[in-house]
């Protein structure tokens, strides 16, 4: 059975003061979205509001180490308590360029062994309720199962975190969950490619198991915003029917630096900011896909062969332990 520690700077769990309101973050264990959630717990503790950050131990410094964009990233300690889980072990393989399908189905075993989260999430949850007048939970869509058994504890209640785009979400609903809505089909371009061949059929029986889970939520929280969005966000409302959504982005903070000053900038965003607007191609295919080699020559020739002016961001796939082997990027 899983258990937790926590880690933070100040009293324990067991020492906290009655409280108004604490909120609990529940990521699923993969890099895009432990970031996200790590963004918005910064956010709201800057309202002065106890944030409770839950993953493995592994994923808590996954998150940490890779945290960006504020004034200091170990500021983040300071507000946020993490709480390091422990979960069965797993197999962490290597990922497999060649695959046909490039979902990266090699961390599949992570994301089965991250259920036996369950157990230690209750009791966190037990014991927080019994310090605060409201327990709010944010979870990870595919992190429904985990924090269900919030519904038992009656000053508790759960909103489901997003970490895809409102339209994102809309295709899923649309094509395979809620079949066709005449409002969507009038809104959803045309030549949107099919997502049959996004995911493996082992995925697709992962979230359809949690999807059940998330009827018991009481809104949807999407990191975007309503001028980009909101469309699409109220065609989800329409067709869930009993769902708020909300649009609570973007979390990433985007500073304009001064302009005679360039002291601890990437010497890609110095160059960057010598470009004239829209000229220049962004390439990155994320922290958990595997390129063939053959393929990245193919690549990299379309892009010579382009003349646009591009910025590729080239690495290995993350495995279920980054920390487990070294990671090359270019």
């Amino acid at each position: 059975m899983a258990n937790y520690q926590h880690r933070q700077s100040g009293r324990g769990i067991n020492g906290l003061h009655q409280t108004d309101v604490v909120v609990v973050m529940v990521p699923f264990p993969a890099q895009g979205h432990l970031n996200q959630l790590l963004h918005l717990s910064h956010i709201i503790s800057a309202y002065n509001v106890p944030v409770h950050y839950v993953s493995t131990a592994i994923h808590n410094r996954q998150a940490m180490l890779r945290f960006h964009g504020w004034d200091h990233p170990n500021s983040v300690s300071n507000k946020i308590q993490f709480h390091d889980l422990t979960i069965p072990s797993f197999l962490s393989p290597p990922p497999n360029p060649n695959a046909p399908n490039k979902f990266p189905s090699h961390l599949q075993p992570l994301f089965n062994a991250s259920m036996h989260l369950r157990d230690p999430v209750a009791t966190l949850l037990r014991e927080l309720s019994s310090n605060a007048r409201r327990v709010i939970v944010i979870n990870d869509s595919m992190m429904a199962y985990v924090v269900q058994d919030f519904v038992s504890i009656p000053n508790a209640e759960s909103y489901t975190f997003h970490s895809i785009s409102a339209f994102g979400c809309l295709l899923y609903y649309w094509g395979n969950k809620l079949g066709k809505h005449s409002e969507a089909n009038a809104k959803i371009p045309k030549d949107i490619p099919s997502l049959d061949s996004c995911f493996t059929a082992e995925f697709l029986d992962y979230i359809a198991s949690r999807c059940e889970y998330q009827k018991c939520c009481s809104g949807r929280l999407y990191d975007t915003c309503r001028i980009i969005e909101g469309t699409f966000m109220d065609l989800i409302e329409k067709m869930e029917g009993d769902k708020k959504q909300w649009a609570i982005g973007p979390f990433n903070p985007v500073r304009i630096p001064e302009k005679k000053s360039s002291t601890g900038r990437h010497k890609c965003l110095e160059w960057l900011d010598k470009q004239t607007p829209n000229s220049v191609i962004y390439v990155s295919f994320g922290t958990t896909t595997a390129i063939e080699g053959e393929q990245i020559k193919e690549l990299a020739n379309g892009l010579e062969r382009s003349e646009q002016k591009f910025i590729w961001v080239l690495r290995d796939a993350d495995i279920g332990d980054v920390f487990n082997g070294e990671v090359k990027k270019t």
